[in-house]
């Protein structure tokens, strides 16, 4: 009984295996062929990221949509996270590889590290926000030195001095943290260097297998078509600096895109950018299984301006051929370099051209910076919006203004010019013996007594009211922005500390006391007295297409800033009048603005202006022609010189030149200033008008004995 109990009980626990070993094969078996797929799956780890394809920058185009700036299909050199190491010494020797390329061929990689090349180490100076995002990013304390974030660096991507001399490691640490600033990630690839030969390309790939994570992408890159045209006002693009990334990441920039630095490029930035598109990567255990395109980037729109890129450079080049012409007429004249021009079209205040002496090429802007920051008079600084002058006699015209419609005078009114006037025991002086003169003949001759009684009458609350009403003492609303210059009144007098005195309003009311306004002013105060009253903003931008220009977007509407309500019909009548008599005065016979085939309006004037501790005489004009259909109105000045409403003819000769379909002037065969043999002496004048020397006498301009104070006038 107990051997059958004992085989039954052997016979029952091998069922029991039996049963158990069938379970855990049905088991296995489901696991290895059955859901063998899923279970693979669920061992796996499965990450997506997205990266961001930039979207092409828009173009910036003239007037006729010739390109200004423009993009070229270019190679840049980038680092994509998803191939380049992990471990610090491989990817050094990696981006040490590269670089040794690039400076064989004499590229420069992007780095922005504001720490000195060599040592001894230091922080670069005007940096501090870019010295104290470095602190934070790497993690150091605030009272850290360049030498010790350069060894933060160092230490913490093993950039050991046993495989890396000084030099070298200064390069690796720059770019390490250029990485780290531009957030480097999986998401986001890193440009080492931009728009890199074809040779260059050709090496990189010859070397793609050791060369992990380097490679070569195809993009868009901006390239400066014509670089003397406007180069102030068409600006700059650069990378996102410290100070400004907190406010553009509110708007989706991302730390390594490039935005607009300055003029156009970052005025009209909102319609420049375009939108990025999106690429979605699927890394599986840390490799790349897929990276599609998940959304096409577009491209930014482009800017159409309104400026004519022929008739600039007729302009800038009237303008240098000017100021050479008086420095190689007299000795007097020997420092005359700088001054400028601005034409506006006057049915909307349309920026047509707009010199500036002297000036850049913008495509030395970033190769030669130093060079043009250092050089003489200034070149960077845009003379035409940012240039601050007494305006001198051409101020006139807006003391009129105020005299004829406050109801002062009338046409006929007339003040009696004796030469001098005694205002509270103080002597003001004239150019001539005037006598009975009324405003029209007071602005031909711009007579000193005249305008000093007007503006005695208004008083400096009246005049300071139009002087605001012509846009003085005020931005003009140019999209590029431009200096306000200001209206000499007690208010200004007590800005700068100065004592506020009965007879300023005097000078005031001729354009002098501590009157400060650009050349764009001038061109707007001009085109207000053409449209009779009307001020409109003036603008660079005539409209908006897409990128292609296929398709308009937007055009400019005409601004009305500000409207001179006429209390009299004859306001500008007399005005023009006088101005157009003024055309007349004392011009040799090749700069005549009297046989064009139509009348023009001016008015000049010789301010004193204080610079570098001493006052010098500047000329100074404003106008508008056709007088009597005014299509352009005009302004300029040369510091230091004379005669520059002998340019007047040539801006607008060359005008009709380059736009034909508005009409045309005489003599446009043989446009002075535009020939670089232009150095025909001048007709000297005394202060009444009669000849001193001709062009047949002399051959320089000799003023010894003449008296040119507001002589032009």
């Amino acid at each position: 009984m107990k051997e059958i109990l004992d085989r039954l009980r052997t016979a029952f626990l091998a069922i029991i295996v039996i049963i158990a070993v069938a379970l855990g094969g049905i088991r296995l078996m489901t696991v290895q062929i059955v859901n063998g797929d899923s279970y693979m799956a669920e061992s796996e780890y499965t990450s997506i990221y997205t990266q961001t394809i930039k979207a092409t920058r828009g173009q910036i185009v003239d007037n006729d949509g010739n390109p200004i700036i423009e993009n070229k299909v270019g190679f840049n050199i980038i680092i994509d996270d998803s191939f380049f190491p992990s471990d610090n010494k491989e990817a050094n020797s990696i981006l040490m590889q590269t670089i040794k390329i690039l400076e064989e061929n004499d590229l420069q990689w992007n780095e922005t590290l504001p720490i000195t090349d060599s040592e001894p180490y230091e922080f670069e100076k005007d940096r501090d926000s870019d010295v104290e995002k470095l602190k934070s990013l790497i993690g150091v304390n605030v009272y850290a030195t360049a030498e010790n974030c350069i060894d933060k660096l160092i230490d913490d991507y093993e950039i050991s001095d046993k495989d890396y001399n000084q030099k070298e490691q200064r390069i690796l640490a720059g770019i390490r943290y250029e990485m780290l600033l531009r957030d480097f990630s999986l998401g986001n690839t890193f440009t080492l260097c931009e728009d890199v030969p074809v040779e260059v390309v050709t090496k990189i790939k010859e070397l793609g297998v050791k060369l992990k994570g380097i490679d070569v992408t195809e993009e868009a890159i901006r390239e400066i078509a014509q670089g003397d045209v406007i180069p102030h006002e068409i600006g700059t693009v650069g990378p996102i600096f410290a100070e400004e990334y907190e406010e553009l990441k509110e708007k989706g920039y991302a730390m390594n895109d490039t935005v607009g630095k300055s003029g156009i490029e970052l005025a009209l930035e909102d319609k420049l950018k375009g939108k990025d598109g999106t690429k979605t990567i699927n890394v599986t255990n840390g490799s790349v299984v897929s990276a599609d395109v998940t959304e096409e980037a577009k491209g930014g729109n482009t800017v159409k301006l309104t400026v004519d890129s022929d008739y600039q450079r007729d302009v800038q080049e009237i303008l240098e051929n000017f100021t050479k012409y008086l420095r190689e007429s007299s000795n007097d004249y020997k420092d005359v370099y700088c001054g400028a021009i601005v034409v506006l079209d006057v049915k909307d205040n349309a920026v047509l051209a707009m010199a500036t002496s002297p000036t850049y090429n913008l495509n030395d802007y970033k190769s030669k910076y130093d060079e043009i920051l250092e050089a003489d008079n200034t070149p960077l600084l845009n003379r035409a919006t940012c240039g601050l002058y007494r305006p001198g006699s051409t101020f006139k015209t807006v003391t009129a203004t105020a005299g004829l419609n406050e109801g002062i005078v009338t046409g006929n009114t007339t003040y009696n010019c004796t030469h001098t006037m005694t205002f509270y025991d103080q002597t003001y002086g004239c150019t001539g013996y005037h006598n009975d003169i009324a405003v029209a003949e007071a602005l031909r001759v711009s007579c000193n007594i005249y305008f000093y009684e007007l503006s005695r009458r208004l008083g400096i609350d009246k005049l300071s009211e139009y002087a605001s009403m012509y846009g003085f003492g005020q931005h003009t609303g140019i999209e590029t922005g431009d200096y306000a210059g200001a209206i000499a009144n007690p208010e200004r007098f007590n800005e700068i500390g100065l004592d506020w005195t009965v007879g300023q309003v005097l000078q005031a009311g001729i354009g002098q006391s501590e009157v400060a306004v650009t050349p764009l002013q001038m061109a707007v105060q001009a085109s207000t007295i053409a449209n009779q009253g009307v001020r409109y903003e003036p603008h660079l931008v005539n409209s908006i297409y897409d990128y292609s220009m296929t398709e308009k977007i937007e055009d400019h509407e005409p601004v009305i800033a500000e409207q001179i309500n006429l209390n009299y019909d004859y306001v500008y009548d007399y005005i023009t009048q006088g101005m157009v008599l003024a055309s007349g005065n004392n011009f040799p016979a090749e700069y005549s603005l009297s046989n064009l085939g139509f009348d023009v309006a001016i008015k000049t004037g010789t301010p004193q202006n204080w610079r570098n501790g001493e006052e010098l005489t500047d000329s100074a004009f404003i106008g508008f022609a056709p007088a009597y259909d005014p299509q352009i109105a005009f302004a300029g000045i040369i510091e230091g010189g004379e005669y520059s409403k002998y340019m007047i003819r040539s801006i607008i000769q060359a005008y009709y030149k380059n736009f034909p379909e508005n009409g045309t002037a005489n003599g446009m065969d043989n446009i002075n200033f535009l020939t670089p043999d232009t150095t025909t002496a001048v007709t000297v004048t005394d202060a009444d008008g009669n000849i001193v020397s001709t062009p047949e006498t002399q051959t320089t301009v000799d003023t010894t004995s003449a008296d040119i104070s507001e002589n032009e006038d």
